[in-house]
């Protein structure tokens, strides 16, 4: 398994944003999968910086004949955010009563990214998986899966998994790799562009994307 890079790592924080005010845009007015597992009532899971969603099209049109990307959450307002690492945070915390504070946050952002971070919250990242005709691909987990859960499955690079689910997630991998994305190691559904990990990663001098915030339609 390669070096993996958290999202705590202090590289990350240093990296400067210079948004570039790109609006953000409905993925299924703009032909994508959507499913409905994180819906809410504004729409707001399914929105996405508009440049990450054309390299998201590139990505689709990159995959074998009859396989689509199934969206479930893209844009994440920071208070959920927040209410996610705080509440995995926690869950850590009782798990290994001995760790730091330091320690739990890195711990935690294996799974759900510090909120003054979150490249969800910027409009950046988006969970999605594979599916075709028949319905979603195996991925070897489920998504979201955490790696207590999943005993480490949800690593991109995670060992022994089925054939078939090792093919999948490679699939799904070199599609968003060549349209420009980065993976986030510990989550095989998670790609973001245009953020603070994805500029340290592409080794890019600043991200594309800050916080951004989402009231509804009339944002778009």
């Amino acid at each position: 398994m390669r070096d993996i890079v958290l999202m705590a790592d202090p590289r990350v924080a240093r990296i400067p944003v210079v948004d570039n005010g790109e609006p953000l845009v409905d993925l299924e007015a703009a032909g994508f999968l959507i499913d409905p597992r994180h819906e809410d009532p504004l729409g707001a899971s399914r929105r996405y910086r508009s440049g990450a969603a054309e390299r998201l099209a590139q990505a689709e049109k990159l995959l074998p004949a009859g396989l689509r990307l199934l969206v479930v959450e893209a844009y994440r307002p920071l208070e959920l955010q927040r209410k996610y690492f705080d509440g995995y945070r926690e869950e850590l915390a009782q798990l290994n009563p001995g760790y730091s504070a330091e320690q739990l946050r890195t711990a935690a952002s294996r799974y759900v990214s510090p909120p003054e971070l979150a490249p969800h919250s910027a409009g950046a990242a988006i969970d999605l998986t594979l599916c075709d005709a028949e319905g979603e691909l195996d991925m070897g987990t489920i998504m979201n899966a955490t790696p207590e859960q999943s005993d480490g499955r949800c690593y991109t690079d995670a060992e022994g998994l089925p054939p078939q689910a090792a093919e999948n997630r490679a699939i799904l991998v070199e599609a968003m790799h060549s349209a420009g994305f980065v993976n986030y190691p510990t989550e095989w559904w998670h790609f973001s562009y245009g953020d603070r990990y994805w500029a340290l990663m592409s080794r890019r001098p600043e991200a594309l994307y800050g916080p951004i915030e989402y009231r509804g339609p009339l944002d778009a």
